[in-house]
């Protein structure tokens, strides 16, 4: 595993890593804390008109510009994953939703410096009015069968699930 942290959260010391247990971790040199390297938590509105889905291009200034995906996001180390999920939405796509259900949690191995977990949640729109913003240049709904080119290999995979989930005669 690549060293990715050096110094200690807590006392400024030299980290390295020491076998614990069944795996090896990043001790402090001088104070013993183990720094544990989890995965950063993030969050998908599923927004859907009919079986069309909505798509959010990224912009020129976020990552993978020009590629499209589920209106998604990180959430705060203070927030619950519900209100981030409500946060995010509006914060791209300018409407304001409820979360119906959990439509996927998967792993993302798409940046090899954050490994994430994210949750994509089916919603309701409840307000709002439909406008890119942030990390959104422009917004549009997509037939499942005709998607644009995707920024994340995760979305695939959910869209996927979505599609056999509407196929289904127990349809969400």
């Amino acid at each position: 595993m690549k060293q990715r942290f050096w110094f200690c959260p807590k006392c400024g010391g030299r980290l390295a890593y020491r076998k614990l247990a069944d795996r090896s971790r990043l001790v402090c040199g001088q104070c013993s804390y183990v720094l544990y390297e989890n995965p950063v938590a993030g969050v998908a509105g599923i927004i859907r008109e009919g079986t069309k889905l909505l798509l959010g291009r990224r912009s020129a200034a976020s990552t993978r510009p020009g590629l499209w995906c589920i209106p998604c996001g990180y959430v705060e180390y203070d927030e619950d994953v519900y209100d981030a999920v409500k946060r995010e939405v509006l914060e791209e796509t300018g409407l304001k939703v409820e979360v119906t259900g959990v439509c996927s949690v998967r792993s993302n191995w798409h940046n090899p410096e954050v490994h994430t977990v994210g949750i994509w949640f089916f919603t309701r729109v409840v307000g709002g009015e439909l406008r890119p913003g942030d990390d959104i240049d422009a917004l549009d709904y997509f037939s499942l069968a005709a998607l644009p080119p995707l920024a994340f290999p995760t979305d695939q995979a959910v869209i996927d699930e979505l599609r056999a989930l509407l196929s289904s005669p127990d349809r969400v």
